[in-house]
């Protein structure tokens, strides 16, 4: 008989996406929001880091708000009082019918405190509750007497020596005191426009679901507006300021940022951030030139941080990180070579070029990623300097081309 040869079967590894960031964990400073020279992937960019935790620091202290008025960037946090049960499960007991389709289950259920005892009748509704969260005797749970939502809070620490054994997951909490129906106040947090959907629909709370909100009107928003602030001059309610972030501000037209200076004069809006790397250039959607392509009168609302070109010892630094990132071992003489690379093209474009290095460190069955590897991947994909020369060596050759000479002027000026 044949023998039969079974191929190896390779384990599957969970796949991990690592983006151009996912090296960076924080903006690394101290606690005096002093940056350290390397620290949480940050390197370099000293004064732009601690201007950025002063930032966050005052946001985090609310001496700061937003001026921005997107809704579903601000948050609102509902303060209620509810009733609730609070007790340790002593017993639960469930009753259920010998015969299938008679009455349904019943049942009965003991909470205590450390003063008093009580025994509960359970419907069906609250036997399955109970069973959902899996609740046993030497639980400690919460009951919303208006929902009948059951909350399990953790096990009593009474009750901590009943297995040899428990998971990491398990709370030990002690036995609630005093009564066991209480008055608690319940915190919701939402946001505005959550807020403007349940009120601008009919199906309310489960417009939040479906997706179909349709047009919210301005009426129906004035008056959220004002039914939050008197819960805030009331003390049921208080805004929760989120953070707003457009990258690459600049795309935005004239239209866009006359919408972003009237919102600035909202009361109630988050931390607006915004990112560029444009200079002086043209305002989308006029012929008006301005720093960042932003208009004047919104860069005079705004906090400006600016950003250093990386030296060659920085750059060299950060293609350390991303290599240990990535979990790719790279000589020494290739980490030169790449950091040479940043220096003269871009950072990003040398980032780009380590896990294609070491594709082709694994393509010749090599461990380590050596200077044949990072000069091949650098002859195979172009960066902008070098690909901008060889479109305009042969820009006769591709179709619809519309450089004119002052346009090759002025490529030509960008490129050296």
């Amino acid at each position: 008989m044949a023998e039969l040869k079974l191929s190896e079967s390779r384990d599957l590894t969970r796949i991990e996406r690592i983006g151009a960031h996912s090296h960076i964990r924080g903006l690394g400073l101290d606690s005096s929001l002093e940056p350290r020279a390397v620290s949480e992937g940050m390197v370099g960019q000293t004064s732009a880091r601690k201007a950025a935790g002063v930032i966050l620091q005052m946001i985090r202290d609310g001496k700061i708000a937003g001026r921005a008025a997107f809704r579903k960037a601000i948050g609102v946090r509902i303060k209620e009082e509810t009733e609730v049960i609070e007790g340790e499960v002593v017993e639960v007991q469930i009753d259920r019918p010998a015969v299938a389709g008679a009455a349904s289950k019943s049942g009965k259920l003991t909470l205590k405190t450390t003063e008093m005892e009580t025994v509960y009748d359970l419907g069906a509704k609250m036997i399955e509750a109970l069973g959902k969260e899996k609740v046993t005797s030497g639980d400690v749970i919460a009951i919303d007497k208006a929902s009948g939502k059951i909350t399990k809070l953790g096990r009593s620490f009474s009750r901590s020596r009943d297995f040899d054994a428990m998971g990491p997951q398990v709370k030990f909490v002690q036995c609630p005191d005093g009564e066991l129906q209480k008055r608690k106040e319940v915190v919701h947090c939402v946001t505005l426009h959550e807020i403007d959907v349940i009120n601008s629909r009919t199906q309310g709370f489960l417009a939040l679901f479906t997706g179909d909100t349709g047009e919210i009107r301005a009426e129906v928003r004035e008056q959220i507006d004002t039914k939050v602030a008197e819960w805030r001059e009331e003390g049921k309610a208080e805004i929760v300021p989120g953070v707003l972030f457009i990258d690459e501000v600049h795309m935005l037209d004239i239209e866009c940022f006359s919408f972003l200076n009237r919102a600035l004069e909202n009361e109630m809006a988050p931390i607006l951030v915004v990112a560029t790397n444009r200079g002086i250039t043209n305002i989308r959607g006029t012929n008006y030139k301005s720093p960042h392509g932003i208009p004047i009168d919104l860069l005079d609302r705004l906090l400006i941080i600016s950003t250093q070109p990386y030296t060659e010892e920085e750059i060299r630094k950060i293609l350390d990180i991303r290599c240990q990132e990535e979990d790719v071992e790279m000589a020494e003489g290739a980490k030169q070579l790449l950091t040479k690379i940043g220096v003269e093209t871009s950072l990003r474009y040398a980032i780009h070029l380590i896990i294609a290095a070491a594709l082709a460190c694994q393509k010749r069955k090599g461990k380590v990623v050596e200077l044949e590897d990072i000069n091949r991947v650098y002859h195979l994909f172009l960066d902008v300097k070098r690909s901008t020369q060889y479109l305009m060596e042969y820009q006769n050759q591709y179709m619809f081309n519309e450089t004119g000479e002052g346009e090759e002027e002025d490529v030509h000026a960008t490129v050296s």
